[in-house]
């Protein structure tokens, strides 16, 4: 691909006002005239595009840092190990797979067809949307457009308005390396991301929460759109009696104040069975002191809350219980400090809804079985946790509860490894990615059966 921006300045013609912004309507008619041609399926094609999309990530590295400092306070090494590398790991595990991936599959014929050959195909859907949030804007939008190029679609790339430094740099960017015959980024809002879901796709990539997930359901069916919905939810981890408090309280701190735990599979809250609940709360103070400092605020590593609304819903939940670390904050600076409450009812409002953010609830119950009864008189959760050293436990909850993914010992690491299919169950989302998974998402798999005549 072509790392410079499709008109050079001798190719410019004389200075002529500002053409008005592309309509939703003929950006997508735009791509789709591309895809009909043929342009998006060859391999070589799909092969320049990885390319360039690396080159996008490692040569403007400097500028999305940036951008991620600015809307969410990141710092450079989460930005980059979160962000960018996360992406570039993604993308290269894609690279090298990808010719084998797309290897037509050989199909049993039974013995009364006989002699044919049957196989299994992969075709690219057509025009593909993303729509990405603002909570990790560059991994959850660029993550999957390496799935959706990897299978040879073209594809609109719709950022979040509330990550709008990062939602420019994409804008500004990526046509810049990208195909733009094929791959278009929109900007804007609810009225923006309202005129991309009036249109036909093929298939809608949605990341974010359930109210706005509903919504892209119901405009995708009326043109009987496929849609791929990672939502969230409240991902708990059980903690039982007998581990090492001090190795379980240091990796739950790490995954819950991560990007100031606003991730969708941060550890929610903490059910600790029995007697550990006590030391386990001392041990978190601890955990949170070792990461982050005496002064989280001045420490340069811990993040903001994107806006004032986010920043005032979770204040707004720091009543709830005894506070054992944390709870001071500054609106001023969107800061919120990694919180740890403690003696947290069940029926308290920070265990009603999701709370996206550095607040976590310890929740003491008695045994296991509680514990299972618990998560299971809830949604399903994006992901479940558990600190145990006990097989039967890890087999009780495998076995016994559901949830998108169950990781035994590390919060989050799951969705870091692309032979892991990532995605929810029930509210907490549908339909999976990462990997050959982003494959199949954006491909149709289509069986070819061949007979001969004679």
């Amino acid at each position: 691909m072509n790392h410079t921006p499709a008109a050079t300045p001798d190719a410019a013609p004389e200075a002529t006002p500002e053409a008005a912004p592309e309509t939703a309507a003929a950006t997508v008619t735009r791509l789709r005239a591309a895809f009909d041609t043929g342009r998006t399926k060859p391999l070589a094609w799909r092969q320049a595009q990885l390319a360039a999309l690396r080159s996008l990530l490692t040569e403007q590295s400097e500028a999305f840092l940036q951008a991620l400092h600015e809307d969410l306070g990141k710092s450079t090494a989460e930005a980059y190990r979160t962000e960018i590398g996360f992406t570039l790991n993604e993308l290269d595990h894609t690279v090298a797979h990808l010719e084998q991936w797309l290897r037509p599959k050989p199909a049993a014929v039974p013995e009364f067809f006989q002699p044919a050959a049957a196989r299994v195909v992969r075709d690219p859907l057509g025009v593909v949307l993303i729509i990405a949030p603002w909570n990790y804007p560059l991994q959850l939008a660029l993550s999957p457009l390496v799935g959706a190029l990897a299978a040879g679609n073209a594809a609109v790339l719709k950022p979040s308005e509330l990550a709008p430094a990062t939602s420019a740099a994409l804008a500004r960017l990526l046509p810049r390396y990208l195909d733009p015959a094929a791959v278009a980024v929109v900007e804007g809002a609810v009225p923006e991301t309202t005129a991309l879901l009036e249109q036909r796709f093929d298939h809608i990539f949605y990341t974010g929460n359930g109210a706005v997930g509903r919504i892209v359901m119901a405009a995708a069916a009326r043109h009987l759109t496929p849609v791929t919905l990672e939502l969230g939810g409240k991902s708990p981890v059980v903690v039982e009696p007998g581990v090492d408090l001090a190795v379980t309280a240091r990796r739950i701190a790490r995954g819950k104040f991560l990007n100031a735990g606003q991730t969708c599979v941060a550890p929610d809250y903490v059910l600790a069975i029995g007697e550990s609940a006590p030391a386990l709360e001392a041990h978190l103070a601890d955990a949170v002191r070792e990461l982050y400092g005496d002064d989280p605020a001045t420490g340069g590593e811990y993040g903001r809350i994107v806006n004032e609304r986010h920043f005032d819903r979770l204040t707004a939940l720091l009543g709830d219980g005894r506070t054992v670390t944390g709870g001071t904050h500054d609106r001023a600076d969107r800061y919120l400090a990694p919180t740890v409450l403690a003696d947290v009812s069940p029926e308290a409002p920070v265990m009603r809804a999701e709370i996206f953010g550095p607040i976590l609830p310890v929740v003491a119950v008695p045994d296991l079985d509680a514990a299972i009864a618990f998560i299971n008189e809830r949604d399903k959760p994006l992901a479940l946790y558990a600190f145990t050293e006990s097989a039967h436990t890890k087999q009780r909850l495998t076995e016994e509860t559901s949830s998108g993914a169950l990781s035994f010992g590390l919060p989050v690491s799951h969705l870091a490894m692309p032979e892991l299919p990532f995605g929810g169950v029930g509210e907490s989302g549908m339909g999976r990615y990462h990997g050959e998974y982003s494959l199949d998402t954006f491909s149709h798999a289509k069986a070819v059966v061949d007979k001969p005549l004679a």
